[in-house]
């Protein structure tokens, strides 16, 4: 698992920079104000999660347990309901995405928790 969160954190970091640059150059113009700063939390949202999940990638390399393996999880799912769906509310798509956006928030809060759990279970060094 330790590899495929690797794989996902560079990918959605990568695309994080993209869209945020596609944002501030390519869609200034185009979206409302309102759209725009949509669009800019998802991006955020998708970076810090993206970091803490190469964060715990790394802590997965070290000693695998279910907890870490849980919060990665929690993760991503998080990060393409909630920034997925903020991408495309701000882009214009269905307002029955609203409702998936806190469902993604959900997901990284349940990710943070079980990290903290994972934390705990820690053997001292």
């Amino acid at each position: 698992m330790a590899r495929l969160f690797l794989m996902f954190a560079a990918c959605s970091a990568f695309f994080a920079v993209a869209l945020g640059a596609f944002a501030a150059h390519g869609l200034k113009g185009q979206l409302t104000p309102a759209a725009l700063s949509t669009f800019q939390t998802a991006v955020n949202y998708q970076f810090y999660h993206a970091l803490a999940l190469l964060g715990l990638a790394a802590l997965l390399y070290r000693q695998a347990t279910p907890w870490l393996t849980a919060a990665g999880s929690f993760f991503v799912v998080g990060t393409l309901l909630f920034s997925g769906s903020l991408y495309l509310l701000a882009l214009g798509g269905p307002r029955w995405f609203g409702p998936i956006t806190p469902i993604g928030g959900v997901a990284f809060l349940c990710g943070w928790f079980c990290l903290f759990f994972a934390s705990w279970k820690f053997p001292p060094r």
